[in-house]
């Protein structure tokens, strides 16, 4: 993708590159030639001097390899544009009089510390209510149990008091019809 324009870079941009750029160089240049030569005590000094320029060799690559890999991420995220984009809405911020100084901390703690009781209390009313309707359910169905249990022994004996009933009456309006 061609820029049209070239991008001037903001303070923060110009910032985080000089923050990048100031760590990579104390993370790779932290090791003295004095501190590398004694880390080979047992190599005779053209051999350690050949291994330093070697270890320097790497160093240049890595820092080299670093830096353009770091460049290729702000510019695949497009990390510039954001930053600068987030440097003129604070300039505007900076510059509108309607908008507060400050925000503050201690309002938004207290509001979410309200919604958060709120969604608490919401959430504790309808388990309350769950555990009303699983009680209600829960005595309803011993009810019924309670009922189909007496149903059964009291029905049963009734109907079966009335099935004895009917055949003594069958048999007895049968016995008479025969004899006459």
């Amino acid at each position: 993708m061609e820029k049209t324009k070239e991008e001037i870079p903001g303070t923060r941009q110009t910032n985080l590159k000089t923050a990048f750029e100031l760590g990579i160089h104390t993370l790779l240049t932290s090791c003295s030639k004095e501190a590398f030569c004694k880390a080979f005590p047992n190599f005779a000094p053209a051999e350690v001097e050949r291994l330093h320029r070697l270890f320097i060799q790497v160093i240049t690559s890595l820092h080299e390899g670093i830096e353009d890999e770091f460049e290729s991420l702000c510019v695949e995220t497009q990390t510039g544009s954001t930053l600068n984009m987030v440097e003129q809405l604070v300039e505007e911020q900076n510059l509108d009089p309607l908008f507060p100084e400050k925000s503050n901390v201690e309002e938004v703690r207290h509001y979410l510390s309200e919604a958060k009781q709120n969604e608490i209390n919401y959430l504790t009313t309808m388990l309350e209510t769950a555990e009303e309707q699983k009680r209600s359910i829960t005595s309803r169905l011993e009810i019924l149990k309670k009922e189909r249990h007496d149903f059964s022994d009291a029905a049963a004996t009734d109907i079966v008091n009335k099935i004895r009933t009917g055949n003594q009456k069958y048999n007895t309006n049968n016995n008479i019809g025969f004899n006459s």
